[in-house]
C-alpha cells in the first residue's frame, strides 16, 4: 500500500499541482504532489540523480544540496518549498566540462572510496568555505552531518584543506 501512494506521489497523482523550480541555473515545471521531497523532486522527475538517497532521514547528508546558496538536506526539504528559490546540485557545481577546485581536490586525494557520499561530501565541502568555517579544528565538525561509511574523512580534510589554501586561506 506505501509503494502504491508513493508511486502516485510521484507520479503527480491527486492533490497534484505545477510548481516551477530553477535548478542548476535552469527554469524547470513540474507536476508533483505537495509531499514530494525536493530530493524525489530531482532525483524522478528531472532526471539529477547525483544526489543520493541514503537514509531518507537526514541523517547521513548524501542528498545535500544548496538552496539559495545554503546546504540541505533534500530528503527532508519540501519541493515545493523550493518554488522561486535557487537549487543547485552536484551536477550544477561544475563549470561545463571544467571540474570545480574540491571536485579536483576530492579526486587528487582520493577522498572516496564507493563514492555514494562524494556528490553530498563535496556539496558540504564548498559549502563549509564559503560559510568559513575551514580552520583546522572546524572541518570536521563543520562536515559532521554528511557521513562516509568508507570513513574516507582524513582524505575529504585534506581536499578541502587543498582548495581552501589555494583560495587564499579562506576560513582561517
Amino acid at each position: 500500500m506505501a509503494m502504491e501512494v508513493a508511486a502516485r506521489a510521484l507520479a503527480g497523482g491527486s492533490g497534484a499541482r505545477t510548481i516551477g523550480l530553477t535548478v542548476n541555473g535552469r527554469a524547470r515545471e513540474l507536476r508533483i504532489e505537495p509531499r514530494v521531497s525536493l530530493l524525489d523532486a530531482l532525483r524522478e522527475h528531472l532526471g539529477l540523480t547525483g544526489s543520493k538517497k541514503g537514509c531518507d532521514q537526514g541523517a547521513c547528508g548524501a542528498c545535500t544540496v544548496w538552496v539559495d546558496g545554503r546546504r540541505v538536506l533534500a530528503c527532508l526539504t519540501l519541493a515545493i518549498t523550493c518554488e522561486g528559490r535557487e537549487v543547485t546540485t552536484i551536477e550544477g557545481v561544475a563549470d561545463g566540462d571544467r571540474l570545480h577546485p574540491m571536485q579536483e581536490a576530492f579526486i587528487a586525494h582520493d577522498a572516496f572510496q564507493c563514492g555514494y557520499c562524494t556528490p553530498g561530501q563535496i556539496m558540504s565541502a564548498v559549502a563549509l568555505l564559503g560559510e568559513g568555517h575551514a580552520a583546522d579544528d572546524e572541518i570536521a565538525e563543520w562536515m559532521s552531518g554528511n557521513i562516509c561509511r568508507c570513513a574516507a574523512y582524513p582524505n575529504i580534510r585534506a581536499a578541502i584543506r587543498e582548495v581552501r589554501d589555494a583560495a587564499g586561506g579562506a576560513g582561517r
